[in-house]
């Protein structure tokens, strides 16, 4: 008696592969939303039941992605720190090293600053909402500032060892002015409504600059 060997079949892996590409599309969809809707109220507006209501899914739904409002958090900030490097950080390294790409980064970040003014900076309100609330949303949040600090600072270190900066410059103390200039430029755009914010905050980033030329 010849028994007929079962025949494979390749639709239940491929119903599969569809299913985890949809829960991928979903989720990516929600952490979207999420961060649309964290820069209007920040990120402690955030819920399970607003981010189902606005995407017009069940809680359940939302939670089978997000298995708490903390770890919903944590992506936004993730996602926001990955938008930020695209906008602002990898454009700039196409400029040449040294007070180029230096100068590159600052006018990236001003532009991000100009187009947020009317929803905001997860950075700066985070930092606001968090500063003194330990626990895994504050550290992701300072895990990001701080790579994008360090990234800063290094672009002033290079603009040094390029000579386009005097040798003995506080790359330190430039980079935290560098930054002082844009929570500047936030605080007189968005709070003040101040036209006069952006040409200031370059204003200031070329009297850096001339203070420290060699």
């Amino acid at each position: 008696m010849t028994v007929a060997t079962p025949r494979r079949s390749h639709a239940a892996p491929a119903a599969a592969g569809r299913g985890v590409h949809k829960g991928q599309q979903t989720k990516a969809a929600i952490i979207d939303a999420a961060l649309a809707l964290a820069s209007q109220v920040g990120l402690e507006g955030l819920s399970i039941g607003a981010i189902a209501e606005v995407m017009q899914m069940s809680k359940s739904g939302v939670f089978a992605h997000f298995g708490s409002r903390e770890e919903l958090q944590i992506s936004v900030v993730r996602e926001y720190h990955e938008r930020f490097e695209r906008e602002v950080f990898y454009p700039a390294l196409k400029a040449p090293r040294g007070l180029p790409r230096l100068r590159t980064l600052f006018d990236n970040w001003m532009r991000q600053t100009s187009d947020e003014i009317d929803s905001g900076c997860i950075y700066i309100s985070g930092a606001v909402e968090f500063d003194d609330r330990p626990g895994p949303v504050r550290d992701a949040l300072v895990d990001t500032v701080n790579t994008w600090q360090a990234a800063i600072h290094r672009a002033v270190e290079i603009a040094i060892a390029e000579k386009h900066l005097k040798a003995d410059a506080d790359a330190a103390q430039i980079a935290f002015e560098i930054h002082g200039l844009i929570l500047a430029l936030h605080y007189e755009a968005r709070f003040l409504r101040s036209p006069l914010g952006l040409q200031r905050a370059r204003q200031g980033f070329d009297n850096i600059l001339a203070r420290n030329l060699p």
